[in-house]
């Protein structure tokens, strides 16, 4: 059986003198696009913050103490923007407990034992279902995911990870993808159960030490202390492959992966570079990117830690294609903490074999020459660059427009949560019920907070809920024809700053509501005053669409923040979304989007379509909208005019509004209370050009036209 060997001093002594050249100016390279200390802690730190946010979110709206992971590339900051690597995100089904002994046993709980035996492949397990009164098996299929293997044991079905559909998500493997049709970032979703004792299978792991010294005792044993998951999918030659459940050590792995120096890391990009710019583009699904990675994990583990440096690179990236050469050779790439599992097993058509040792065999024989040739992130350009000065660039370039994607993404991930909440109160028809759950929203994420988690994640969505809370009271006062209650502006007021200006407007529309239209104007003032249009970034998750480049000067804030909560509440401006209980809390303009779709339309709706049950408009956009309305009442005709000339450039020159359909509609009827019935009718057919069903400009045209019509009969 092939080996590893450890022969990287021996090739250091043989590379000639150029190589230590080539490696730095190499090294520089990868800094600039991105591969350097600050961005991978950057991610890092970004990666862990919005896994916690993921995990709140889920607990919140499900109600059960379910974790989420975020694994993978872009956690580990192994990652480039030519790389576009996708969120790799892990969800444990809580209600199962996986066992190794009967000695872990627990009553009242739904365990499974794992059973590993000669049927079942390396790396993999049988799941046994054990009764919840006593330490005994079940005897009888309990359910469509239970069957009974040839002895008689009832098993569970890895085709129970396939419980939760996930929308615009379709299955590959373990994992459910978003549909490549999607224009947004691409997530791979894995369902998985987990066990909080270290594998029996990757015992021996712990125990061994490689000639390294790496990893250490210390981290082999915070590795057994992270557990393990068991993913619902079986070995593609077994026969029990619908029975199967692979072992995943994917928190051990990234425990390691956050333990490797900075050569290491550019070592292992590299690699994966090299990978989708010669192998992929001929031979697709052949060799993975945890096939480079545990090849790497070996070679750093057989070999002494000085040996990794940045004028060493090009020695240590030819070490590693080297071994990976090997292993393609001999179809044989063991598991790096269970090497029993041979990821190669299934081997390679021989022509595919040919074409990718052929391949590795000419990089690794070109001393580093072949860089050159590749496209990803302009890698053979910029390496030229160092050689020759082509072109001056900004070696910060990247490294802003990858903070600039981190920090929006946060964003994101906590805009999902905020509309997921409104989806389904929104769906409660009685007022106070209505109350009653935002305020149970609002005591549980007080409550995980007081416990220590994430107080990031819960203080967004508290000041989400509490805004929306004190709407609703608000939108009852207006009904009933009575000023604001004291509760309504105390939980109103706690949330002014959960990103620059959504909240104020919000607040803006309310008071312009109640008729304080100096209140209301003051409020716009003010937030026009702060609103940096060169910075601001527009946040809208309430649909998938195409997001376009962030502000040069909101990257570069991005890359210089420390704390990029405090900057996500200072330089993004998350959309405003009402609530059809906080109907009162807008005008009527506006109150059109909750009425949106004909009886046709909503058969063309799905359920991720369920915010078009709510009014949602971009912060910006209403904000102009609700000068115009202010200077209206007020009178002020030159401020009104430069209202709606702010409202119409926006729409036009903002790329990243996820309504402008919306915008759009609204500023149509801005200009019918002008007289403008062209400009007005221009304005809904271009709406409607942006979303041509479940739009309110299909309202407003059929009331233009009979208003018109009407007009000119008399």
């Amino acid at each position: 059986m092939f080996k590893f060997s450890s022969c990287l001093s021996n090739r250091m002594s043989e590379m000639p003198y150029y190589t230590h050249n080539v490696s730095l100016r190499l090294s520089k390279v990868l800094d600039e696009i991105g591969v350097n200390e600050r961005m991978v802690i950057k991610r890092r730190r970004l990666g862990l913050m919005n896994e916690s946010i993921l995990t709140i979110g889920h607990r919140l709206i499900h109600e059960e103490d379910v974790n989420v992971y975020n694994l993978g590339s872009t956690i580990e900051g192994t990652t480039t923007l030519g790389l576009s690597s996708d969120l790799d995100i892990l969800f444990t089904l809580p209600r199962y407990r996986v066992i190794q002994d009967w000695s872990e046993w627990e009553p009242g709980v739904e365990n499974l034992l794992m059973i590993q035996d000669d049927t079942v492949s390396p790396g993999y397990c049988l799941l046994q279902v054990l009764r919840q009164d006593v330490p005994l098996p079940v005897v009888n299929v309990i359910n469509q995911y239970s069957y009974r293997d040839r002895i008689g044991r009832v098993l569970l079905s890895n085709a129970i990870a396939n419980i939760v559909k996930i929308p615009e998500h379709v299955r590959h493997g373990p994992a459910q993808s978003r549909d490549e049709t999607s224009d947004f970032y691409g997530d791979d979703i894995v369902l998985a159960l987990y066990c909080q004792q270290w594998p029996f299978q990757a015992r021996q792991w712990i125990a061994q030490q490689g000639e390294g010294q790496w990893p250490t005792f210390d981290m082999k044993q915070y590795c057994k202390n992270t557990g393990f998951f068991v993913v619902g999918v079986g070995g593609k030659d077994s026969e029990n492959e619908e029975l199967e459940w692979r072992i995943s050590t994917s928190l051990a792995e990234r425990y390691l992966m956050f333990n490797l120096n900075i050569t290491q890391i550019r070592c292992y990009v590299l690699m994966k570079i090299i990978l989708k710019s010669f192998i992929n583009t001929q031979c697709p699904d052949s060799v993975s990117s945890f096939m480079c990675k545990t090849v790497m994990l070996h070679c750093i583990s057989i070999t002494e830690n000085h040996s990794w440096n940045e004028n060493t690179l090009l020695i240590c990236l030819n070490y590693c294609l080297t071994i990976l050469y090997n292993c393609v050779l001999n179809d044989y790439c063991p598991h790096f903490i269970i090497p029993e599992n041979n990821l190669m097993a299934r081997g390679f058509t021989p022509v595919t074999k040919r074409i990718i040792i052929d391949t590795l065999s000419y990089i690794i024989s070109s001393n580093g020459s072949a860089l050159l040739e590749i496209e990803c992130d302009q890698l053979g350009f910029r390496i030229q660059n160092t050689f020759l000065r082509l072109v001056e660039l900004d070696p910060e370039d990247m490294s802003c427009e990858i903070s600039g994607n981190l920090v929006t993404h946060i964003g994101l991930y906590v805009n999902a949560f905020h509309l997921l909440i409104l989806k389904i109160t929104n769906k409660i028809s009685h007022i106070r019920v209505l109350l009653q759950t935002l305020y149970k929203y609002l005591m549980t994420l007080t409550h995980y907070m007081n416990q220590g988690q994430n107080k990031v994640a819960c203080s967004a969505l508290a000041k989400f809920i509490s805004m929306h809370l004190g709407s609703a009271l608000a939108s009852m006062n207006i009904h009933s024809q009575v000023g604001l209650c004291r509760e309504s502006t105390v939980l109103m007021s706690l949330c002014l700053n959960v990103d620059l200006i959504s909240s104020k407007v919000k607040l803006a529309s309310i008071f312009y509501c109640t008729g304080e239209i100096e209140r209301a104007e003051l409020i716009l003032k003010n937030i026009e005053e702060s609103y940096d249009l060169n910075v601001i970034e527009p946040i809208c998750h309430c649909y998938v669409y195409k997001y376009k480049k962030c502000k040069k000067a909101f990257d570069k804030l991005c890359y210089e923040a420390e704390d990029e909560y405090t900057l996500l509440q200072n330089i993004t401006a998350s959309c405003v979304r009402f609530l059809r209980c906080e109907i009162n809390c807008c005008p009527h303009e506006l109150q059109h989007e909750m009425f949106r779709s004909t009886q046709q339309d909503l058969s063309f709706r799905s359920e991720d379509d369920d915010w078009m049950n709510l009014a949602v408009v971009d912060s910006l956009p209403y904000l102009y909208f609700l000068q115009y309305k202010t200077y209206s009442h007020l009178r002020r005709n030159r401020d009104k005019q430069a209202a709606i000339s702010n409202l119409a450039k926006c729409i036009v020159e903002e790329p990243n509004f996820g309504h402008k359909d919306t915008a759009l509609n609204l500023l149509g009827q801005c200009m019918e209370q002008e007289n403008k019935m062209d400009a007005a009718l221009t304005c809904y057919l271009l709406s409607l050009k942006i979303r041509g069903r479940n739009n309110a400009a299909k309202f407003h045209i059929c009331r233009l036209v009979i208003s018109v019509l009407g007009s000119g009969f008399h």
